[in-house]
C-alpha cells in the first residue's frame, strides 16, 4: 500500500505524516539506532492508514537526520521533546494513541504517565532502564560506585552514565492508565520476559510473544508477525 507521506519540522525537530489527515491520530516513537522511517514505523503506517488513522513519527536526539547533534539522547531530553509532539498532535486531531518501540516505550511511558491516550502498542518495549543499565554493568564487571567516580563509561552497546543512571532510578516507571498491547519475541534478552510480563500484568496490557524472535524485529518472518498482530490489534 503507498501511504502519503508528508515531512515537516515541529520546533526544529524533523519529522513525518504518514497517511491522510485524521481526526485520529498516532504518535509514533522510534527505538535507539534507527528513525522516523524505520521497518516497523512503514509497517505501522500502512496499516495504520487502512483504518483511518494518521501516524505522526520524528526523529529522536542523535538519531536519523539528528545523527550529528549534540544533544544526547537521554530520557530528560526525549521526555521535552515527547511532549512537543504531544501538543502538535493535540492541536491537529481529537484522538492521540501511542506507538513506541524499545527505549521509545520507555521514553513514552515517563513522558505520557499523566496524558490520556487512547490506546498504546508497544514493539519489543523497555519497561525498566535501570534493569537494563545494571545488566550491562555486571556484564562488565562496573560497581555503581565505580560508575559514580568515572561518570561515563564505554560500553559496547552504548556509554554508561551516572547522571542518567540517577536519574532512571529518581524516576520508575510506577503509574500507567493508558489501555496497551505489547508485542515481544521469543527470545529478547535485552526486556527480558519476567520484567515485561511483570509490567503487563501491574497495568493489564495485552501481552503477545512470538516464537522464536529476539529484541530487534527485522526479518522477514519477524516483520510478518509484527503486521499480523498490528492488523488484529489496531
Amino acid at each position: 500500500m503507498i501511504v502519503i507521506v508528508e515531512k515537516c519540522k515541529i520546533q526544529g525537530i524533523p519529522a513525518i505524516l504518514w497517511g491522510e489527515k485524521s481526526t485520529r491520530l498516532i504518535i509514533a516513537v522510534h527505538g535507539s539506532h534507527s528513525s522516523k522511517i524505520d521497518d516497523c514505523i512503514w509497517i505501522l503506517a500502512e496499516e495504520a492508514a487502512k483504518r483511518g488513522y494518521q501516524v505522526l513519527s520524528f526523529d529522536l536526539p542523535k538519531h536519523g537526520e539528528r545523527v550529528y547533534e549534540a544533544e544526547p539522547c537521554r530520557a530528560q531530553n526525549c521526555v521535552k521533546e515527547l511532549a512537543l509532539m504531544m501538543e502538535y498532535g493535540k492541536n491537529r486531531a481529537e484522538q492521540i494513541s501511542l506507538f513506541g518501540c524499545s527505549m521509545g516505550a520507555y521514553f513514552s511511558l515517563l513522558a505520557y504517565k499523566d496524558t490520556k491516550i487512547h490506546h498504546a502498542w508497544f514493539l519489543s518495549p523497555v519497561v525498566d532502564m535501570g534493569r537494563i543499565i545494571r545488566n550491562m554493568m555486571e556484564q562488565s564487571g562496573i560497581t555503581e560506585e565505580e560508575l559514580r567516580d568515572r561518570k561515563v563509561i564505554d560500553h559496547p552497546i552504548e556509554p554508561l552514565s551516572w547522571d542518567y543512571y540517577c536519574y532512571v532510578k529518581d524516576h520508575p516507571i510506577i503509574k500507567w492508565k493508558c489501555p496497551t498491547s505489547i508485542l515481544r519475541g521469543e527470545y529478547d534478552t535485552l526486556c527480558e520476559y519476567g520484567t515485561v510480563s511483570a509490567f503487563a500484568e501491574r497495568f493489564h496490557c495485552r501481552l503477545e510473544e512470538q516464537k522464536g524472535g529476539e529484541h530487534w524485529f527485522h526479518t522477514v518472518e519477524e516483520l510478518e508477525f509484527y503486521r499480523k498482530w498490528l492488523q488484529a490489534e489496531l
